[in-house]
C-alpha cells in the first residue's frame, strides 16, 4: 500500500499541482511572518539596546511630559526635578555623575518652512558640556554646542535631510512661537529617536528648561555609578533623595533597558499575531482546495480502489494509502513553502527598509522554531484536509465500485449535511444578531463567535445553496453562451459538493474583503457627517502633534486679515455631579458662525450667561435637564455649581459639553487650547489659509486644515487600513483561484468522453472553451455572491458594536465598489478557466470517446 500510494503520487503529479501550491503558498505565508518578525524584532532590540548604555540609575518625571488633561485630572504634584535634586544625587557614595535631562517635543522646518520627519519623533533635549565644553551623549562632527537662547544644534542626518551648514539659520518650534536660530553643530547619535527618522534638536540647558517645560526643572536625571557600585546599590541610595510624590519613577539602566526590549518585543508579537491571522485564513482557504482536489481524485480512482478491495486490501489500507499521499504532498509542499517563506521574509524586510531608510536593519534571523511550526501545519492541514475524502474511499464497496466510476451520493447523508448547516448557520446569525444589538464593546464576542459560526454553516449549506442561485443566473446563461451555456449551468450543479468546495475558497475571500470595506465606508461616512454637519468654520487651525496651542495664537489668528470669526477650543477636565467630564470652551459671541449646534431644548445665548451645553447623551447620564443645576468640582479643589443651558445633538466637532472660554478661564489659568476655529469673511480660500498660516509665524508644527482637509485626513487613515487588509488578504483570493482552475482542469479530465461526445456531435472548440469559461464564471460569481451577502451582515452587527464609541455610526454600503468585487470575481473566472478550457478543447475526439 505504501507502494501505491508513492506511485498514485507520482502518477497524478499534474492533478496534484494545484494542491501542492496552494499548502505551499500558505505555508510561505506563516514562514515568511515568523522570519520577518522575527528578524525585524531583533533589529529593532539591537538599536535600542544602546540607550540606557550610560545609565546605572535614572530618576523620571512623569509629570513632566503629562498632558494637561493628565494635570486636571490630579496626575503629578507640585514636587519637581530641580538643580538641587541633581547635587542631591550627585553627592551619593555611589554616584561618579550626574545630569540633568530636559526632553519634550521640538518640529524642525526645512528650507521651505515644512515639518521634517514625522510629528512623533521630533524630540528636542538640552546640550550639557563638561569641563571640555563636550557633551559625550552628542559627540559633535561640526562646529559646537548651543551656549544661548539664539543657537542649536542638530543630529546629522536632520541637518543633510534639510541640507543644513553650520552657520546656517534654522526655524524650530515646540508648542510655542516659532524660534529662529543659529546651527552651531552637527552632531551623531545613537538615540532611538534619530535611528527610526526623527529629528533631535539640542539647545543650551536653560532655553531647553524654558521651552520645553519650566526655568529650573528637568525631565529626568541619569545616575552613573562608581566602578564597584552596582546598580542595584546605587538605586537603594538614590531611592530617599528622590523628592516624595508618586509622578516619581526611579529604576536601574538594566530594569529600564529589560522593560524596553519586552515592550518591543510584546510589539512584534502583537504584529505576528495579526499576520499570522490572515497566514491561517490562507491556509483555511486551502483546506477546501485539498480535500476537493483528494475527492475528485477518489471518484477518478474508484474501480482501482474497489479492485485492491477484491484482491484483499483493508478498509484502513485504503485510507491509509490516501492518507500517505497527502502526508507526502504535504511534506513536500511545506518543505517548498518554508524556503519560499525564508525569501518572502527577506523581501518584506527590504520592503520595510525601502519604505523608510531608517528603519533598523539586521540579517535574517531564521530559528528551528520557524522551520518545525511551517512544516507541521503544512502537513497536518494537508492531512487533516484528506481525511474525510480517505474515508469515503475506504467506504466503497468493491462490487458497487467495479460497476460504475460515481457513487451517488445518499439522501441520508444530504439530509444529515443540510441539517448540520441550518442548525450552525441558524445559531450564528442569531449570535450575531445579538451582539449587534449590544450597541457597545460587549457585543463583539458574540458577533465574532457567530460569524465563525455562520461562515462554518453557509459552506456546510452551499450545495443546497448552489442549485437555485444557478438556476437563477441559467437564462442569461443561454442567451450569452446558447448551447455552450446551457451545458456550463448544468455541469456547475452536476456535483453541487464540488461547486460548493471550489465557490467556498471566495466565499471567505469575498466575506473578509466586503465586511472591511463596509465598515470603512460606514466609519468614514459618520466622520465626515460629524465634520460637515457640525461645523460651519472654513479651516480648523491645531497643533500637529495634538499639543496645546500657545495661548497667543488664538489673539494672532484673530487678527489675521480676512478673518470674519474665530474662537479657540479650549479643554477643560471638571467633575460634574461626582462624574469626571470633559468641559470644552469656545466663545459664545462667535459660536453659531462657526458651527450648527443642534438644540433640542434651551439656547446657545445661555453660554454668554455662563451657564452649560450639553449633549444628548450626556444629560442622560448625568440625569439632567434644561434648567438643571449641577456640582462642580474644579482642576483647583474649589467647588460650585453650573446650570444646564441647553441639550443639543451628539457632535463629535463639539463634544459633549460647552462651557464660554471665559467661565472655562475662571478655573484653568492656562487651558489646554486644542484647536481654533475660523470663518473666513470669503469662505475657504487660498489666500485666508495663507494669511492664517503668516499669523501663526509659518510655524511647522501647527496646521491648517480646511473640512476637505479633515475628511481626507481621516479618508487616508481608513484607506490605508483597508489596502493593507487586502495586501493581506491577497494570498487567500490567490489560492481561491488556484482551486478554481484545479477543480477544472480535474472536471475537464473527468468528462473526457463527454467532451469527446460533444465535439463528435458538432460542438466546436470554441463552443467548448465557452461552456468550460462559464461554468468558471458561475462557480466563481456564486461563490463570491454568498460572500458579499454574509460580509454586509457582519459588517452591521459589528458597526452595531461600534455605536457607543462612534455617535452617529449606520450601515453604509458602498454599492460601486460591491459591484466591482463581483465583477472581479467573474475576471477570476474567466482567467482561471484559461488553462482548462484551452486543455478541454485541444482533446482528441477519438482518444476521449473510448476513455474507461
Amino acid at each position: 500500500m505504501y507502494r501505491t500510494a508513492l506511485r498514485n503520487v507520482l502518477a497524478h503529479k499534474g492533478r496534484l499541482l494545484m494542491t501542492a501550491l496552494a499548502v505551499m503558498l500558505g505555508t510561505a505565508f506563516v514562514a515568511g511572518t515568523m522570519v520577518f518578525s522575527d528578524t525585524f524584532g531583533k533589529a529593532m532590540r539591537d538599536s535600542n539596546s544602546k540607550s540606557y548604555s550610560d545609565v546605572s540609575v535614572q530618576v523620571v518625571d512623569r509629570a513632566a511630559g503629562s498632558t494637561a488633561s493628565a494635570r486636571q485630572k490630579g496626575e503629578g504634584g507640585s514636587a519637581t526635578l530641580t538643580d538641587a535634586t541633581v547635587q542631591q544625587l550627585a553627592a551619593l557614595p555611589g554616584t561618579a555623575n550626574a545630569r540633568g535631562v530636559v526632553s519634550g517635543f521640538t518640529g524642525v522646518a526645512d528650507k521651505k518652512g515644512n515639518l521634517i520627519g514625522q510629528v512623533w519623533a521630533a524630540k528636542g533635549a538640552n546640550f550639557t558640556p563638561g569641563q571640555d565644553g563636550k557633551d559625550p551623549r552628542y559627540p559633535m562632527v561640526e562646529g559646537q554646542g548651543p551656549k544661548t537662547a539664539k543657537e542649536v544644534a542638530l543630529d546629522r542626518k536632520t541637518a543633510d535631510k534639510a541640507g543644513y551648514k553650520v552657520g546656517d539659520t534654522v526655524r524650530v518650534a515646540a508648542n510655542g512661537p516659532v524660534v529662529e536660530a543659529k546651527l552651531t553643530g552637527v552632531f551623531t547619535t545613537d538615540d532611538p529617536v534619530v535611528n527610526t527618522g526623527g529629528t533631535l534638536t539640542l539647545f543650551d540647558k536653560a532655553t531647553a528648561q524654558q521651552t520645553l517645560l519650566e526655568p529650573g526643572r528637568y525631565s529626568s536625571i541619569v545616575l552613573t555609578a562608581k566602578p564597584g557600585t552596582s546598580q542595584d546599590a546605587l538605586l537603594a541610595e538614590a531611592q530617599p533623595k528622590v523628592p516624595s510624590g508618586h509622578q516619581f519613577d526611579v529604576e536601574t539602566g538594566a530594569k529600564l533597558n529589560a522593560d524596553e526590549q519586552e515592550m518591543i518585543t510584546k510589539a512584534t508579537g502583537s504584529m505576528r499575531t495579526m499576520l499570522l491571522v490572515f497566514a491561517f485564513i490562507s491556509l483555511f482557504v486551502g483546506i477546501f482546495i485539498i480535500a476537493n482536489t483528494f475527492t475528485m481524485l477518489v471518484a477518478q480512482r474508484t474501480k482501482e480502489l474497489a479492485l485492491l478491495r477484491a484482491i484483499g486490501a483493508s478498509r484502513k489500507q485504503v485510507t491509509r494509502s490516501v492518507l500517505i499521499e497527502a502526508l507526502l504532498i504535504g511534506t513536500a509542499s511545506a518543505v517548498a513553502g518554508l524556503l519560499a517563506g525564508v525569501g518572502i521574509g527577506a523581501g518584506m524586510q527590504s520592503l520595510i527598509g525601502s519604505l523608510n531608510e531608517n528603519m533598523p536593519n539586521g540579517s535574517l534571523v531564521i530559528k528551528p522554531l520557524t522551520a518545525v511550526v511551517t512544516i507541521v501545519v503544512g502537513v497536518v492541514v494537508t492531512v487533516l484536509s484528506a481525511l474525510l475524502p480517505a474515508m469515503r474511499a475506504s467506504r466503497i464497496a468493491p462490487v458497487a465500485a467495479m460497476s460504475s466510476g460515481d457513487q451517488p451520493v445518499s439522501q441520508k447523508s444530504l439530509v444529515v449535511r443540510n441539517t448540520i448547516g441550518s442548525v450552525l448557520a441558524g445559531g450564528g446569525l442569531a449570535l450575531i444578531g445579538f451582539g449587534a444589538s449590544t450597541g457597545d464593546d460587549s457585543g463583539r464576542l458574540p458577533v465574532g463567535a457567530g460569524a465563525f459560526l455562520a461562515l462554518i454553516g453557509v459552506f456546510v449549506l452551499l450545495p443546497l445553496l448552489s442549485r437555485p442561485v444557478v438556476a437563477l443566473v441559467g437564462p442569461l446563461l443561454r442567451g450569452l453562451g446558447g448551447t455552450p451555456g446551457r451545458l456550463a449551468q448544468q455541469n456547475a450543479v452536476r456535483n453541487p459538493r464540488r461547486t460548493a468546495a471550489t465557490a467556498a475558497a471566495l466565499t471567505i475571500g469575498l466575506t473578509l474583503v466586503t465586511g472591511l470595506t463596509v465598515i470603512g465606508a460606514s466609519v468614514n461616512d459618520t466622520v465626515d457627517r460629524a465634520v460637515t454637519s457640525a461645523m460651519k468654520a472654513d479651516y480648523i487651525i491645531g497643533a500637529a502633534n495634538n499639543m496645546s496651542l500657545s495661548e497667543q495664537v488664538p489673539a494672532q489668528i484673530a487678527k489675521a486679515p480676512g478673518v470674519a470669526a474665530s474662537s479657540a477650543l479650549t479643554t477643560s477636565y471638571w467633575d460634574l455631579n461626582g462624574t469626571g467630564t470633559t468641559i470644552n470652551g469656545v466663545d459664545p459671541a462667535n459660536l453659531d458662525q462657526l458651527t450648527d449646534v443642534k438644540l433640542t431644548a434651551g439656547s446657545t445665548a445661555n453660554l454668554a450667561k455662563g451657564q452649560l451645553l450639553v449633549s444628548e447623551d450626556t444629560a442622560k447620564k448625568l440625569n439632567t435637564t434644561t434648567g438643571s443645576v449641577v456640582n462642580v468640582t474644579f482642576p483647583d479643589e474649589s467647588t460650585g455649581q453650573l446650570t444646564i443651558g441647553g441639550v443639543y445633538e451628539n457632535a463629535g466637532v463639539l463634544g459633549r459639553t460647552l462651557l464660554a472660554n471665559s467661565e472655562v478661564a475662571k478655573h484653568e489659568p492656562k487651558p489646554y487650547v486644542s484647536e481654533v476655529l475660523v470663518k473666513g469673511k470669503d469662505g475657504a480660500t487660498d489666500g485666508l489659509k495663507q494669511a492664517l498660516k503668516d499669523a501663526t509665524g509659518a510655524n511647522p508644527v501647527i496646521e491648517v486644515k480646511s473640512k476637505q482637509d479633515v475628511r481626507d485626513e481621516f479618508s487616508q487613515t481608513i484607506t490605508f487600513a483597508l489596502n493593507l487588509m487586502y495586501g493581506l488578504l491577497g494570498m487567500a483570493v490567490l489560492i481561491a483561484i488556484l482551486g478554481v482552475v484545479n477543480t477544472l482542469a480535474m472536471s475537464v479530465f473527468e468528462r473526457k468522453r463527454e467532451i469527446g461526445m460533444l465535439r463528435a456531435i458538432g460542438l466546436d472548440r470554441g463552443g467548448i472553451k465557452r461552456m468550460v469559461r462559464l461554468e468558471s464564471v458561475v462557480i466563481s460569481l456564486f461563490g463570491a455572491g454568498i460572500g458579499l451577502v454574509l460580509g454586509c451582515f457582519i459588517a452591521w452587527a459589528v458597526n452595531g458594536t461600534l455605536k457607543s464609541s462612534l455617535s452617529g455610526l449606520t450601515t453604509v454600503l458602498p454599492y460601486g465598489q460591491l459591484a466591482m468585487f463581483l465583477a472581479l470575481a467573474g475576471v477570476v473566472g474567466l482567467v482561471a478557466a484559461i488553462w482548462p478550457a484551452r486543455r478541454a478543447s485541444k482533446l482528441d475526439i477519438l482518444e476521449s470517446i473510448k476513455t474507461d
